[in-house]
C-alpha cells in the first residue's frame, strides 16, 4: 500500500530543481516541491507538506499534519509498513 504521509520540510536544497529535504516519521528524504512551490504559493523551511512517491502533492498546516499522522497511526500495520520501508530505503 502506498500512503501519501506528512512531512516537515528542513532544508530547501535547490529551488531552480524544485527539491528540498523532508523529514518523515524520523527519516530524511529528498523530495521534489514543483507541485506546492510556485508564485501563487512558496514551501519554506518548517513547512508541512503531504508526500507520496517523492513529491510533496500539497502543504498542510500544523494541526492537519497532526491529525493525519494520528490517522495514520491508527491504521496500525499499513503505516508501520510504511515507515518500515522508508526507513531501509537507500533513496537519498
Amino acid at each position: 500500500m502506498c500512503l501519501g504521509i506528512p512531512g516537515r520540510i528542513v532544508e530547501i536544497l535547490d529551488e531552480d530543481l524544485m527539491l528540498a529535504k523532508a523529514d518523515i516519521g524520523g527519516v530524511r528524504r529528498n523530495i521534489n516541491i514543483g507541485l506546492v512551490h510556485h508564485e501563487a504559493e512558496t514551501v519554506e523551511v518548517g513547512d508541512w507538506v503531504l508526500i507520496h512517491v517523492g513529491f510533496a502533492m500539497s502543504k498542510l498546516d500544523e494541526a492537519e499534519a497532526q491529525s493525519t499522522l494520528e490517522a495514520l497511526r491508527e491504521l496500525g500495520e499499513a503505516y508501520e509498513q510504511e515507515l518500515e520501508e522508508l526507513h531501509e530505503s537507500r533513496i537519498e
